[in-house]
């Protein structure tokens, strides 16, 4: 025997159920907000879902190009930066955000490069926008001549921020 599930909202200010048979929810304001579920009589505990300020643009920091000598000690390169806005600037609603950084390297059979610390980064807030950072660092073998990364951040959705995805090149020479 199944049973229907029915959604609600605990914070009709902050959320909207719009599917009360799946859940779905839609933002009203900025903050926390409670749903709960329930089959008859029996209830949920409540459950908190967290409405952000949807994303405006994602664009790359000073750094477009770096040169890395792997003759050097460490092959890592500057900080690779990008800024996430959203309208009206609201920093802390940006935390937390994914950012993914991949990247291809030329000639392609050279050896990948990692990403310190990680491929997928999340944003901090900083005066009203939401940074991702990351680095790349050369494996070890043959050197490429370079590597070309891009940087995406994605809606709740799954569709790109407008001005994703932002590239930026990095160089290695001895």
């Amino acid at each position: 025997m199944s049973a229907e599930i029915i959604w609600a909202t605990l914070d009709t200010a902050l959320v909207k159920v719009a599917d009360s048979t799946t859940g779905a929810t839609v933002g009203k304001v900025v903050g926390v907000a409670r749903i709960q579920a329930r089959v008859g009589n029996l209830r949920s505990n409540p459950l908190s879902v967290r409405v952000q300020t949807p994303a405006d643009s994602l664009q790359r920091g000073a750094t477009v190009r770096d040169t890395v000598h792997y003759a050097a000690s460490d092959s890592l390169s500057d900080s690779l930066v990008v800024r996430l806005f959203a309208t009206p600037p609201d920093a802390p609603n940006l935390l937390g955000r994914r950012v993914t950084f991949s990247a291809v390297t030329y000639p392609a059979a050279a050896p990948a490069v990692t990403f310190q610390p990680n491929d997928t980064v999340l944003t901090a807030a900083s005066n009203g926008v939401g940074l991702a950072v990351t680095q790349v660092r050369m494996r070890t073998g043959q050197p490429p001549d370079s590597a070309v990364v891009t940087a995406v951040a994605r809606r709740a959705s799954g569709a790109a921020v407008p001005g994703s995805p932002v590239t930026f090149v990095v160089e290695f020479r001895p």
